[in-house]
Formats: structure tokens, C-alpha cells, sequence
């Protein structure tokens, strides 16, 4: 049951308030001085404060209530506030609500707009609690996350990342081939490495080939090396990179550029552990762990006869997708922060710029667009125009048709002390449009006073 504290000097407005809120299932405690308010709140917990601004007969100043909100707001900062106040106190109180507190009222007040007041601020801090116990969960989890796995340096900070990070560490310590998907540039080999460095064999090496940045005659000779006369060129006997990588991890990243006759031959690898060089007959044994990577649609390459269906069950015992670094907006700043050198931080039309433009090219452009303004920017605060951003990137949203992310809102929301309108306007979004975002997101929203 919710809880409310009511400091008001006036034993009759204290008995009003107490036998109101009691009506409506909402246990009310009540003091008749500052000092007594501040020592309960200190004692016990509550929901909500609605407070008087004058305390003595003989002033009608506020004074006092602007002192009671003042130590209210600095030893509990996220406890929402009611202020009852007279015409005389009435400037005070509107500065009163522009500095933090909940709403005004004047005396008399009216029932039914304290009471949906009151609710709708209860209901405010209950959803507030159940975020902090959410966000606490989430740093646990986070915590234990580091504490327990090697994720190789690995920057995150979004939910998104989470979930691919604890997949990728709970598969690792089984020797069953990965599948790693998702777009250039968003981090797929610190994934394959996250699950090297936590499974049986991390003691062993980490071999990785990009199957894209070679041609298709000489994709098998890395793959399986070559004897010395086997293409032209080849003066010496090589080994490949599972000869490599035996005993250890192998990655081949962007898989799908793999040609049908490196396909047949990788999978008899995978099914036999045995391969013979290229221009060779002897037969190499080798104990691998797979680890593939790809940006394309295999499905789709399939269906086109382009990827064989045999070789892609074989890859794909467990896929981790990584999402593109837009749909997990949280990991924006903190990683912009982890590529940022030391001596430089980021002003505030920086970080809104940073969390409007959608990066394409992922955390590989957010880290050149950071080491590139870092280096040419004359100042160590970085703006906007530092970034070299896309003009009007901080208003991408609204400019392009795009959504603002949850990480905007939150920043935008923040910018404005909780101002709707405010955040609305800095995002480019009218004031209802950001409440409709509020509930897709399923965060709390501010107070109607804070329009």
C-alpha cells in the first residue's frame, strides 16, 4: 500500500488530508513541522510528501517551505513533492515546481485533482522503483557476466548485448560449431574470440581467415595449405590455417563468400576432421573448433544454389546474432566513450548527435568517426560538427521517418529535468508522439505537470 507523508502545521488540514487519502486506501502519516518531517522521512520510507509552505501565523513569505523543499530535494532527490500553498506564496511554489517539485495546489484545494494528482505520482514512483530494481538486476547480471567470463574487452551496456555475450559464454565450453551473424562492422570476431577465450580449448591458438579478401584458387590452399609446386608460385611446402589452428579455435568470417569447391571440401573437414594439402596425398588429422561468421542471408544463398544446405547445418549448431549497433542503442556511448582518447569528452549536442544518426557501418564507423574527430578536432570538448555527422543527424528521426531509440528519449528526457514538451521539441517530436513512444518503450512517464 502506498505511503504519504502530509507536513502542515494546521491540525485541520492535516486531519482533512489524512482522512481523504485513508478513503481512497493510502496510508497517510502526518507531522505538523519541518523538523518532524525531516526525521521521519529519515526513518521511514514513503511514496510521496505533500508539503505547506508556510509553517508560522504570522508569515505568509514561504520561506519556510521553500527550506523544507530545498532539504526534501537534496536527501532524497527521487521522492516526488506536493506543495500546498496560499495566493500570497503562489510565485514561489511555481519556482518551487521549475526546481524539481511534483505540482501545486492551491488552498482550498479540490478533492478529486489531489487525489488523481496524488495517483498518478504514486503510480509514477512505484513504476520508478520497479526500473531501479529492473536496471539492479540487470547490473548483477552484468557484473556477473564480467566476473565470471572472459569477454575480451567487449563494450556494452544495452540489453541486446547482453543476451549474445551470455549465449556466446554458455556455448562456449562445448566443441560444437558457431554460426555468427549480423552486419559489417558490428563486432562478430570479438564474439568468435569471447568464445574461444571461455571454452576447453582457449589454451590453444586463435586462427581467423576472412574467406572474402581472397580469391577462389587460393581460398583451399589457406584453408588446407599447399605442397611446394602445387599453383604457380608455391616454391615451398605451407601450412593452412587448420593445420593452424589445431588445437584451438578457427574462425572464417564472411562464410558465405566461400566457393562451391571449398565448400565440399570443408565440410568433409568438418565431418572427418581429415584433409589433405593442396597438391599433397597425405592425409592431415586435426582437431579444430569451428567458428563462422557471416553478413549474408545462407538461407536465402541456399535456396539460390549458391551455398550448400549440408555444410550450413554443419556451421550453424548454434547461431549468435548480433544485432546492427542501432538496435542496440545503449551500447552507443559508453563505446564512444571506450574509443574516445584521454583528454577529450564529448559536449552534450556531441552525445545527442552520437545517439540520433544510425550508424551503418556499425561500431567499426563509430570508432573511425570518434579516432578521426579526436585527432582534427582543436578543442577537447568534441561538438557535433566535430563528428562530421550527416547535417541535422541530432534530428534524424523526425527528418528521415526513423524512431528515436530509447537511449535518445532517456538522454532527451534528462536534458529537460523531465519536461515533456522540452524533450518532445529536442527529439523533433510533438508532445504526444513522445508519450506514444513512452508506452512502446515501456517507460515510465512523467507527471502531467511536467508538460
Amino acid at each position: 500500500m502506498p505511503n504519504v507523508l502530509v507536513i502542515d502545521d494546521n491540525p485541520a488540514v492535516a486531519t482533512a488530508l489524512e482522512t481523504l487519502f485513508c478513503l481512497h486506501d493510502i496510508t497517510t502519516r502526518a507531522v505538523a513541522s519541518p523538523e518532524d518531517g525531516l526525521a521521519l522521512l529519515a526513518r521511514e520510507r514513503f511514496d510521496l510528501v505533500v508539503q505547506d509552505m508556510n509553517f508560522h501565523a504570522d508569515t505568509t513569505s514561504g520561506d519556510e517551505g521553500v527550506a523544507l523543499f530545498a532539504q526534501i530535494r537534496a536527501c532524497h532527490p527521487d521522492l516526488p513533492v506536493i506543495l500546498l500553498t496560499a495566493w500570497t506564496s503562489l510565485e514561489s511554489a511555481v519556482d518551487l515546481v521549475r526546481a524539481g517539485a511534483a505540482d501545486y495546489l492551491a488552498k482550498p484545494w479540490d478533492d478529486r485533482k489531489l487525489l488523481a494528482t496524488v495517483n498518478n505520482l504514486l503510480e509514477l514512483s512505484e513504476a520508478r522503483r520497479e526500473l531501479a530494481r529492473h536496471r539492479s538486476g540487470e547490473q548483477r547480471r552484468r557484473n556477473a557476466l564480467e566476473r565470471d567470463y572472459d569477454l575480451r574487452g567487449f563494450v556494452f551496456a544495452d540489453a541486446a548485448s547482453e543476451r549474445v555475450l551470455a549465449l556466446a559464454c554458455q556455448v562456449a565450453r562445448s566443441d560444437l560449431p558457431v554460426l555468427v551473424t549480423g552486419p559489417n562492422g558490428a563486432g562478430k570476431e570479438k564474439i568468435a574470440e569471447i568464445v574461444h577465450a571461455n571454452s576447453a580449448v582457449k589454451s590453444g591458438p586463435f586462427v581467423a581467415l576472412n574467406c572474402g579478401a581472397l580469391p577462389g584458387e587460393l581460398i583451399e590452399a589457406e584453408l588446407f595449405g599447399s605442397e611446394a609446386g602445387a599453383y604457380t608460385g608455391a616454391q615451398r611446402a605451407r601450412e593452412g590455417k587448420f593445420e593452424a589452428a589445431d588445437g584451438g579455435t578457427l574462425f572464417l568470417d564472411e562464410i558465405g563468400t566461400l566457393p562451391p569447391a571449398g565448400q565440399v571440401k570443408l565440410l568433409r573437414v568438418l565431418e572427418t576432421g581429415a584433409f589433405q594439402r593442396l597438391g599433397g596425398n597425405r592425409e592431415r588429422q586435426v582437431k579444430v573448433r569451428i567458428v563462422s561468421a557471416t553478413n549474408a542471408d545462407l538461407r536465402a544463398l541456399i535456396a539460390s544454389g549458391q551455398f550448400r544446405e549440408d555444410l550450413f547445418y554443419r556451421l550453424n549448431a548454434i547461431e549468435l546474432a548480433l544485432p546492427p549497433l542501432a538496435e542496440r542503442a545503449d551500447d552507443i556511448l559508453p563505446l564512444a566513450r571506450h574509443f574516445l582518447p584521454p583528454g577529450k569528452q564529448f559536449g552534450d549536442d556531441a552525445m545527442r548527435a552520437l545517439l540520433a544518426y544510425r550508424w551503418p557501418g556499425n561500431v567499426r564507423e563509430l570508432r573511425n568517426t570518434i579516432q578521426r574527430a579526436s585527432l582534427l578536432a582543436r578543442s577537447a570538448m568534441l561538438g557535433a560538427a566535430d563528428l562530421g555527422l550527416p547535417a541535422g543527424a541530432e534530428h534524424a528521426a523526425s527528418a528521415t521517418g526513423e524512431e528515436p531509440n530509447r537511449a535518445a528519449i532517456e538522454a532527451a528526457l534528462q536534458r529537460s529535468g523531465g519536461v515533456v514538451s522540452q524533450a518532445a521539441a529536442d527529439l523533433g517530436l510533438s508532445r504526444q508522439a513522445l508519450y506514444r513512444r513512452l508506452e512502446r518503450f515501456g517507460m515510465e512517464r512523467p507527471g502531467a505537470h511536467r508538460d
